[in-house]
């Protein structure tokens, strides 16, 4: 694989998996979607299949990382460490791009769920000049719809979540997923890594929202720090080095069981 197929497969593979990652996301958490509320298992169903989307498109490629965690998985186990810093590029670039598309697609739903008003509850006090301060219905945060945080906000137990399903993914990715060369997911790999990523969300994903992919996360949250939309919330700095550090911890965790049993 050349250098230009390289990143230009991690940034058009990685954008589409936040596109309809985050996509699901939006659908389930903006008002005026037809999807909303529509749960948790629309949720890990909708990141699985982004997965399975996003492998096939970008595997021809760069070999569908997709995620630093799974190219510093491929890097310990084979000793090669010369392309990482392109993965990784490729990546954080697709992520914030898919970031960017899903604000586009839902770009009315943002602002009905950001600014719709209304007074509610008893009649709000006159202000000096005797107008009425309108109360706020329907606004709040969006942070959700770009990156991950926790339900329970323990440090150390967030990022050992976060590296326990990495672990589960990357260990999953190393043993059934590469193709032949070993430097990538191949099409059956493709479908056993979206199958695994469905059985995180699903059993692991509710501490932390699983975000188990580095760029998944901190892409997302810099779009979402630059966006200007009103009423958006915080995009929470403070926890922003977990679900980079975690799945990082978690990968090489993997790898280093994968060269000791399976090797």
């Amino acid at each position: 694989m050349s250098s230009s197929d390289i990143f230009l497969g991690e940034t058009i593979g990685t954008a589409v998996l936040i596109l309809l990652g985050g996509g699901v996301c939006a659908a389930v958490t903006l008002k005026a979607s037809k999807a909303r509320d529509a749960g948790w298992l629309a949720v890990a169903l909708g990141w699985g299949f982004a997965v399975l989307t996003a492998v096939y498109v970008a595997a021809p490629l760069s070999g569908a990382h997709l995620n630093p965690a799974v190219t510093l998985g491929i890097a310990l186990k084979d000793g090669d460490w010369s392309t990482l810093p392109l993965y990784w590029a490729g990546q954080l670039l697709g992520a914030m791009t898919g970031a960017v598309l899903v604000h586009a697609a839902y770009a009315g739903q943002f602002r009905a769920h950001l600014t719709d008003r209304a007074v509610v509850g008893p009649p709000a006090p006159e202000t000096p000049d005797g107008a009425v301060e309108a109360r706020e219905r329907g606004a709040g945060p969006v942070l959700g719809v770009f990156a991950t945080g926790p339900e329970i906000r323990d440090a150390v137990q967030n990022v050992t979540t976060e590296a326990i399903g990495t672990f589960v993914l990357l260990l999953a990715v190393l043993t059934q997923g590469l193709n032949d060369e070993g430097d990538g997911l191949g099409p059956l790999g493709g479908l056993v890594t979206a199958l695994v990523v469905v059985s995180i969300g699903l059993s692991l994903g509710g501490p932390t929202g699983y975000a188990i992919n580095p760029a998944r996360d901190l892409g997302p949250r810099l779009v979402h720090a630059l966006l200007p939309l009103p009423n958006k919330g915080g995009s929470d700095w403070s926890y922003a080095w977990v679900p980079v550090v975690g799945p990082l911890l978690g990968g090489a965790a993997a790898a280093g069981v994968y060269n000791a049993a399976f090797a």
